[in-house]
Formats: C-alpha cells, structure tokens, sequence
C-alpha cells in the first residue's frame, strides 16, 4: 500500500513540476511603464483585440449581457471593466489560453486563446498597453492584487 501512495505522489508532484515548468516567464508585473512594451503592446492589440474589445479599450456594446448566442461579448479594457480586477498572471492566461479553458465546466467564450498567435512576450506587451491606459488609482488597486 505504500508503494501506490508513494507513486500516487511523485506522480502529483512531477505533474506538479511540469506544470510549473510548462507556466510563462512573468516579467516583474506587467511592464506598463515599459514605453517599448507599451508600444509594441497598442500594435498588437490593434491587430488583434481591438475589432472585439475597441479601438480605445471600451469594449462591445451592452458587454454585461449575454448576446444572440449566449456569450458574453467583450468586456471594456479600461477603467470601467473589469480586467483589472484579475491579477497579471490570471489576465495572461486568459489571454493566452483563452476563456474557455480557464473557466472550465463548458464555459463558450467568443475569445480564442492567442498561444498559437502571440509569443509571451507578446501577451505581455499588450497587457502592458491596456494597463497603461488606466488611471493611477486603478493601477494601484491592481498592483495590491498582485500581492
């Protein structure tokens, strides 16, 4: 019976340590004071996000409300949403999983994952830009959910 727990748990914890390996290099928080990232970041978000979230971050239309299909649409990126609510590697791995497969449970989302897309640098110069957009009370508020 030991041998089953004991292989039972080096088996959690290689799982354990390939998923830690397996997880992004995070920068010191997103880089929203980073001029480059933040660049770099509002060039790709125009590429890629804005035709959903807005060309200035606002977000779809009655983004609360489930539209003809069910899905929530695209949440607003600045202060009125609620991205800022969500720690830095919550919004990464949203954004690069996408959130379906953060939510889990049969959650359908309009949002694709960007692994395929973005490099992690990538994901993390966008963030950059959003962030940087926000007033600096929000900002504050977001750095505490860093811990």
């Amino acid at each position: 019976m030991r041998t089953v727990w004991g292989a039972g748990a080096v088996a959690v914890c290689a799982g354990l340590g390939a998923w830690v390996l397996l997880q992004p290099a995070a920068p010191e928080g997103i880089p929203y004071q980073d001029a480059a990232s933040v660049s770099r970041g509002q060039v790709i978000y125009a590429e890629n996000c804005a035709s959903c979230h807005g060309d200035k971050l606002q977000g779809a239309e009655n983004w609360r409300q489930p539209d003809t299909d069910g899905r929530m649409p695209a949440p607003p990126h600045d202060e009125t949403g609620h991205t800022w609510h969500h720690p830095d590697e919550q919004l990464f791995r949203l954004t690069k999983l996408g959130p379906a497969a953060i939510v889990g449970g049969g959650y359908e989302s309009n949002m694709p994952g960007y692994a395929e897309v973005l490099s992690d640098q990538e994901i993390w110069d966008v963030l950059a830009y959003i962030k940087s957009s926000w007033p600096k009370r929000i900002v504050e508020i977001h750095n505490q959910r860093n811990g």
